[in-house]
């Protein structure tokens, strides 16, 4: 793949995060979650701000892809505010909730009427209560990403800021990137990082990613990083 060239790939992002469960400016009844802290590998605190980072809308049932996508884009015709949606999987002790993901709406206010209008795009949401607070959950995000190929297997996203991705020769269980992480994190004397795992699929086969989030970003930094990871999954 030509570097430095912008491409688009669909793939899976996998992590933990910090939830709580919200109650207010949704639509009654629903269950929503939100991400306490979204990248608990590099704040030691929460971001703080007035606007939601991360959103987990439960869904009713599980809905496919393209239907997810078909919703989400008609309701941006509608919309005149700019969001970002994508399928997902919120683990919670022994029980998995199909979520809807949002990211970037610009205020809580607008959290009941974008629900309603994925309602009326055919997108139902589980009536249901279950009280949340500070919770570590394991997500699994279905999405398409914008990627820019800046050095060989590192690509920064285009749409997300300080998001990049390192790929990695093989596919790793949960358990097995966990340990890796922590190996790393022990070996690395630049600046903080939050890391998930992720894959992409391009040119005919997935490729094994790992997702780093830091204001640090950059080619050196990446590369160097990219290096710690291979040492120590040999």
């Amino acid at each position: 793949m030509e570097q430095n060239k912008r491409f688009e790939v669909f793939g899976t992002l996998t992590k933990t995060e910090v939830i709580f469960t919200i109650d207010q400016k949704i639509l009654p009844g629903t269950l929503v979650f939100e991400a306490l802290k979204p990248f608990p590998g590099y704040y030691s605190d929460s971001p703080t701000g007035a606007k939601p980072v991360y959103l987990y809308l439960v869904l009713e049932e599980q809905y496919t892809l393209e239907e997810m996508l078909r919703a989400t884009q008609k309701i941006q015709l509608e919309f005149d505010i700019h969001f970002d949606a994508g399928k997902g999987f919120l683990y919670v002790f022994d029980t998995k909730y199909d979520v809807l993901r949002i990211r970037h709406l610009e205020d809580y206010n607008l959290l009941e009427k974008l629900q309603r209008l994925f309602i009326e795009n055919g997108i139902q949401f589980l009536h249901k209560s279950k009280k949340l607070k500070d919770e570590l959950v394991k997500i699994r995000i279905i999405k398409f990403f914008d990627l820019e190929e800046i050095a060989e297997k590192i690509y920064l996203d285009k749409r997300e800021k300080n998001h990049a991705y390192i790929e990695i020769p093989r596919h790793l269980s949960w358990e097995e990137f966990e340990v890796l992480n922590i190996k790393v994190k022990h070996n690395w004397i630049e600046s903080k990082f939050d890391a998930a795992m992720g894959a992409f699929y391009y040119d005919g086969g997935l490729h094994d990613v790992v997702r780093i989030y830091s204001e640090q970003i950059g080619t050196d930094y990446l590369q160097e990083l990219r290096k710690l990871y291979l040492s120590k999954m040999s």
